[in-house]
């Protein structure tokens, strides 16, 4: 094990408080946007819109606009913009909130990596201060060997 440490960063009370306010503005001004929550179902069904996808609609859509002869009566072209550029502009924020994401991802999975790598060490120890019968470490290795489960002494006797 390495115990390298790539990050040494705490969030302060303030920082949390920010956070969670701005977190709740985020959802106050998108609420009255987001209004569908779609079943596994429905998620797998409805047609998707990417990059490619949404050039291909946007120009779809200018075509329809200048020929509105070529556009069915059964399609109200005015509500197909409207949902257009609602998808365009949801999908800029879904992209920023992805980076976002990510960048959350990627922080919090180094930090609790390294938390982890040193638990892990520190665990170690405690097992072998526990086998050389140091008093007070067989309590502390019994229940932390618990996150093992399968791995002690009585599976290997069982299985020979």
């Amino acid at each position: 094990m390495s115990l390298s440490n790539k990050i040494s960063i705490e969030i302060t009370t303030e920082q949390s408080a920010a956070i969670a306010e701005a977190f709740q503005q985020l959802k106050t001004v998108l609420a009255p946007m987001l209004v569908i929550n779609l079943t596994a179902e429905e998620r797998q069904s409805t047609l998707k819109m990417g990059d490619k996808t949404l050039a291909f609609v946007n120009k779809t859509l200018d075509y329809a606009l200048q020929n509105p002869t070529l556009v069915p009566n059964y399609v109200d072209l005015g509500e197909a913009r409207k949902n257009n550029k609602l998808a365009a502009d949801i999908y800029g924020i879904y992209q920023q909130l992805s980076i976002l994401l990510r960048a959350v991802e990627d922080t919090g999975m180094v930090a609790g990596s390294e938390a982890y790598e040193a638990a892990l060490v520190i665990y170690h120890s405690i097992k072998g201060a526990s086998r050389s019968d140091i008093p007070g470490t067989q309590v502390m290795y019994d229940d932390l060997k618990q996150r093992f489960p399968g791995r002690g002494k009585s599976i290997i006797a069982s299985e020979q």
